[in-house]
């Protein structure tokens, strides 16, 4: 076993732990516009979304024939298709004027805060590796002396 190998377990844990942290990023992001009516790009804010991928080491350059895993990456950043609510509010800026119907961003506050949640976990979740691994190697080494 090389030292690349036995190291794996930082490089996959840390790259984890960015991906979910841009997850999170994205996250805030939808819920800093939850109610934003009038985009940049006109119409109300879309919901992002992150899409992960798998990094396998024959994609980091390592020699590794069995191409084993070497993380998780953030593949891209997507816009959600689910539909945007619509309410009525006559007096609202972006109201229709003939219906009074304001179109609101596709942003549920409650599934953003399960997603906080759930990639707020996982992060945790990382660092608890990272740590165990730490302390794994250090015994490891006080053992040798």
């Amino acid at each position: 076993m090389d030292f690349d190998q036995v190291f794996s377990t930082f490089r996959i844990s840390s790259s984890a732990l960015a991906a979910e942290r841009t997850r999170m990023n994205v996250i805030a992001h939808n819920l800093a516009n939850a109610n934003t009516t009038h985009a940049p790009g006109g119409g109300p804010f879309r919901r992002n979304e992150v899409i992960f991928r798998t990094v396998l080491d024959r994609e980091m350059g390592r020699r590794d024939p069995a191409g084993g895993l070497a993380g998780v990456a953030v593949e891209r950043i997507v816009p959600s298709n689910a539909p945007f609510r619509s309410e009525h509010r006559p007096g609202h800026p972006d109201a229709d004027p003939q219906t009074g119907m304001v179109r609101l961003p596709n942003v549920e506050p409650v599934t953003e805060m399960v997603d906080m949640i759930t990639a707020s976990r996982s992060y945790q979740a990382n660092l608890t590796v990272l740590s165990t691994f730490r302390e794994m190697i250090l015994q490891t080494l006080r053992i040798g002396r």
